[in-house]
């Protein structure tokens, strides 16, 4: 790798490791909580832990190559894992661990994996399943040994038993994991992530040591992050964000990452770490915001005049005070009382108020509630990247937050556009290769040597990149207008009511749209109107539910009538699902992508009602339920009209 840091020994994240545990031995690594109390591990004790993980599977036969397959949540354990394999040449693949056992069965055949480190009973289980269907796999490692008392399968060892075995390993060949760590190169491959098969089978992604130091010091170096830095890791240990963030970034700042107890305790555990550095989808920013509004509804009507009355001080002025913009004597000051009786007491319940830098990405943020955030003194920014550019292409600059960007190029990147709007980068981030895929490596990166997004975008006059939808799927009316479908869906999305929506028009008249409503949001919305509902398809299926919906599709419809180029697509005819699209139905991905051709093929009866002006339309759809169990809903779905607005009118409706 270039020398640009004078570290060009420090090329492989082993060597990073290694050099921590040496440079600050007793600064916290990790922290993990468990029974109610946080665990701290320093660099040194993370040191030796990889040490005896990795002897323990080099003595059981893990050899330079081999896959190492991870499943389960975040756990210090399961990133030593990770880094133990690295120190043996070998590839981790992790794997989200709420994958059903068959959705496993394909990653394991395809990375040929032989061994697992799983987190507990439940990962084990599932590989017990799909024994027969992965013959290769010879042995399971497990983590957490609560429940295993009594499982007898030869294959199974606990993470205990094998570190024990590395230890003495150790012991006996003292040089051995030295060596082995010295072998490794810049250009070997340090992970296999596999992507979320929006477009058909997961494909493994190779990326190398260099690749993703190369993205993480950019990251480090851009918004000057050291090792004093906290972060949450709490993200599914199989997708490239949390991999950049909380291992990459670690390994090279040499700050902590923090493990939550659990799913259910997240937003506890981010009260009491406090986090500097945070990373969190959209829809996470989201949920915490309607958690917020809601609990204002519910408050005195003191409590929420004095909210409102700052909240609109913190719209007015806030961003500009985060940005350093020269802003009055009266608002500063109003700003400041704000945040001693609103803000501050806010950012302490959400857990942010030591947040210093905070990244949204993997889909697109409404821009209300980007507002919100930074209103409210959180410097939350937007970043840009795919599994194959290690999450690495676009980032925004502090005092350059545009809402509706994803920022400039990242340092090292380079991006352009092809004639048709995509976007094409190349840098040191890039994918090695998709494993056993040279026909799919060769598809996705053109002869100049550009990575070939299949995103959609342009830059804006002071270079920032915008997004309008994946290239394949921008298509076009019968009269020739645009028609960019998740353009158009992450609108209605910015509503808080809304949860999921799809759209269809690629080739017809108009646009439609299917609309999944949030039930939480709705529900409580409901509630204080005293209306009654017996579950999720009632709820949908309210007059005053639809008028609610309604008026979101026709703020979106005004929106896009201000837009030369997407005035022709707005939404005619929609209808509200009668359950909600899910992973375990096959209509999203595990990363909560909508399968769009699927849900086309699926639900093709209540497309066909939309376009021939039927007012409603019966439907019978297979569901899984979680135990496992199949069954059928049916319904009779109301089909709606909503308002579009003349190009000309926009601003007046808006």
């Amino acid at each position: 790798m270039s020398d640009t840091y004078g570290q060009t020994a420090l090329d492989t994240f082993p060597r990073l490791l290694m050099q921590h545990a040496k440079l600050r031995p007793n600064r916290p690594a990790m922290r993990e909580k468990a029974y109610g109390i946080w665990q701290t591990y320093t660099w040194s004790q993370v040191a030796e832990n990889v040490r005896a993980i990795a002897c323990g599977l080099a003595e059981m036969g893990f050899k330079r190559g081999d896959r190492l397959a991870i499943i389960g949540d975040n756990r210090p354990r399961l990133y030593w894992s990770v880094a133990a394999c690295q120190c043996l040449g070998g590839i981790p693949v992790m794997l989200y661990q709420d994958a059903v056992a068959q959705e496993m069965a394909y990653v394991l055949q395809d990375a040929e994996i032989r061994f697992a480190v799983v987190e507990d009973q439940e990962q084990v289980d599932k590989m017990l399943e799909i024994q027969p269907e992965v013959p290769l796999l010879e042995h399971v490692i497990y983590d957490d040994p609560r429940g295993m008392r009594h499982y007898t399968q030869t294959m199974l060892m606990g993470l205990d038993e094998l570190c024990e075995m590395g230890r003495i390993h150790d012991r006996n060949q003292s040089d051995f994991l030295d060596g082995e760590i010295e072998k490794g190169a810049s250009d070997d491959i340090s992970v296999m992530l596999y992507t979320s098969g929006t477009t058909g089978k997961p494909k493994g992604v190779c990326q190398t040591h260099g690749a993703f130091i190369a993205a993480a010091r950019g990251g480090v170096q851009f918004d000057k992050l050291g090792d004093q830095e906290d972060i949450l890791s709490y993200l599914p240990m199989a997708w490239v964000g949390d991999h950049l963030f909380s291992f990459a970034q670690a390994m090279v700042a040499g700050f902590t990452i923090n493990c939550p107890e659990s799913g259910e305790t997240v937003m506890n555990d981010l009260r009491e770490i406090g986090p500097t550095y945070y990373f969190a989808p959209p829809r996470v920013f989201e949920n915490l915001l309607t958690q917020v509004m809601i609990r204002m509804e519910d408050a005195g009507p003191t409590k929420r005049a004095i909210f409102h009355h700052f909240m609109e001080v913190a719209r007015r002025c806030g961003a500009d005070i985060l940005d350093g913009k020269p802003v009055s004597a009266v608002d500063r000051l109003q700003y400041a009382l704000g945040n001693l009786l609103v803000y501050g007491p806010l950012k302490n319940v959400l857990g942010m108020s030591r947040i210093r830098v905070a990244y949204t990405a993997g889909a697109a943020i409404g821009p209300d509630l980007f507002r919100f955030y930074r209103s409210i003194g959180v410097n939350l920014k937007q970043l840009y990247g795919q599994t194959e550019t290690c999450a690495y292409v676009c980032l925004q600059p502090d005092g350059e937050i545009k809402l509706d960007s994803v920022g400039k190029p990242a340092p090292f990147v380079e991006v352009k556009l092809a004639d048709n709007g995509e976007i094409l980068v190349k840098g040191p981030m890039l994918l090695k290769a998709y494993y056993k895929r040279p026909d799919a490596t060769a598809e996705s990166i053109n002869a100049d040597g550009y990575f070939m997004t299949g995103d959609a975008g342009f830059f804006d006059e002071d270079g920032h990149l915008k997004i309008i939808d994946r290239a394949k799927d921008v298509g076009k009316l019968t009269d020739g207008s645009m028609f960019a479908p998740n353009y158009i869906e992450n609108k209605l999305k910015f509503f808080q009511h809304v949860k999921e929506a799809v759209t269809f028009g690629n080739g017809r008249d108009f646009v439609t749209a299917f609309i999944n409503i949030d039930l939480e949001a709705v529900g409580n919305w409901a509630e204080r109107k005293g209306m009654a509902y017996a579950g999720y398809a009632d709820l949908a299926s309210q007059s005053a539910v639809y008028d609610l919906i309604r008026e979101g599709v026709e703020k979106v419809n005004a929106d896009l009538a201000a837009d030369p180029k997407m005035s022709g697509s707005q939404i005619k005819r929609f209808l509200i699902l009668h359950k909600e699209l899910d992973a375990d139905d096959g209509e999203l991905t595990r990363t909560r992508k909508v399968r769009r051709n699927f849900v086309a093929e699926r639900y093709q009866v209540l497309i066909d009602g939309m376009y021939a002006g039927n007012k409603s339309q019966f439907i019978e759809t297979q569901v899984k339920y979680e135990d496992g169990r199949t069954g059928k809903v049916s319904a009779d779905l109301r089909i709606e009209d909503a308002k579009t607005f003349a190009p000309l009118a926009a601003k007046r409706a808006a």
